[in-house]
């Protein structure tokens, strides 16, 4: 199958890319600059030097291609909006990638009780309300003949297979903990997220590619722990026993952004991945994130 990718150099895209082309597939890969372009083609993806707001160079693309991955960003609905229309009547699948951020509550690091399956309705906090938005507006493209498809993950984790090979929400928290010389959580850290591996998120990515329904929506999820548990193994690691200390929301939007402290670290996002397991044969294989982190900061990879 040829390809489109955008976000090829991503974390994601660039783990999902690797997978797509050693199973055979022809990957072609947005990018933003030459260094970029130099360094996909060395991993057997072909370059296309562009950004998001080349509406024309991404409709030219997606009408070529036999299916399209956007993984580069879950909130430009410019993007999404440009490409979709070029494979109505075509039946050729088109995966948006979300977060599951969407289902983030607020709750400044207090433990939340509501867990979400793939069919639960979902009222977004204004924060993500437009991500939302897109996810349905990629979905409702079922009507219009193309096989689109939203895949959902959840905090991932693990070393990922392209140029960007870091995830985000566990680095940071190990930056943070080498920082202040202590592992830190938003509020009690009682708050609780669903977590899935890169190599099975990958998996699902490729099974979604294959076989998913038009209109299938799936949250990527192979466990949840609280963030006191992930700074708690964070701490262990590092040499620090386990200590961990709490920090005000204002202070984790100072060090990690309002919005990620927000909506990431101190939210709950619990959510289940059973449509995936059920409808597409997904079974998540990895370690899970607690002896993931104990691995891979001992070996200094995070």
């Amino acid at each position: 199958m040829k390809v489109f990718m955008t976000g090829a150099s991503g974390y994601i895209g660039g783990s999902v890319a690797a997978a797509l082309v050693e199973s055979g597939h022809q990957v072609l890969g947005l990018v933003r600059s030459e260094q970029r372009a130099s360094e996909v083609r060395e991993r057997g993806i072909e370059p296309v030097l562009g950004t998001l707001s080349d509406i024309r160079l991404l409709v030219q693309m997606t009408r070529d291609a036999d299916g399209v991955i956007n993984t580069a960003s879950s909130d430009d609905r410019l993007c999404v909006e440009a490409m979709l229309p070029a494979l109505w009547g075509t039946n050729k699948p088109f995966i948006h990638t979300s977060g599951s951020s969407i289902v983030a509550d607020l709750a400044a690091g207090q433990r939340g009780e509501r867990i979400y399956e793939d069919d639960t309705p979902v009222e977004a906090l204004p924060g993500r309300a437009a991500r939302v938005a897109i996810d349905k507006a990629v979905l409702g493209t079922a009507r219009t003949s193309v096989r689109a498809v939203v895949i959902c993950p959840t905090m991932i984790y693990g070393q990922g297979r392209g140029i960007h090979a870091e995830s985000i929400q566990v680095p940071k928290l190990v930056a943070l903990a080498r920082k202040h010389g202590v592992a830190k959580h938003v509020g009690p850290g009682e708050n609780i997220w669903s977590n899935v591996h890169i190599d099975d998120l990958v998996d699902l990515y490729l099974a979604a590619l294959e076989r998913a329904p038009a209109g299938a929506f799936y949250y990527a999820e192979n466990g949840e722990n609280s963030l006191r548990e992930v700074t708690a193994a964070i701490s262990r690691t590092l040499g620090f026993g386990g200590r961990t200390e709490a920090m005000s929301m204002e202070e984790a939007a100072a060090e990690l952004g309002e919005g990620a402290a927000s909506y990431s670290f101190g939210s709950n996002s619990r959510v289940r991945a059973v449509r995936a397991r059920r409808e597409l044969g997904w079974s998540p294989k990895r370690r899970g994130l607690i002896e993931d982190i104990e691995r891979l900061v001992h070996a200094q990879t995070y």
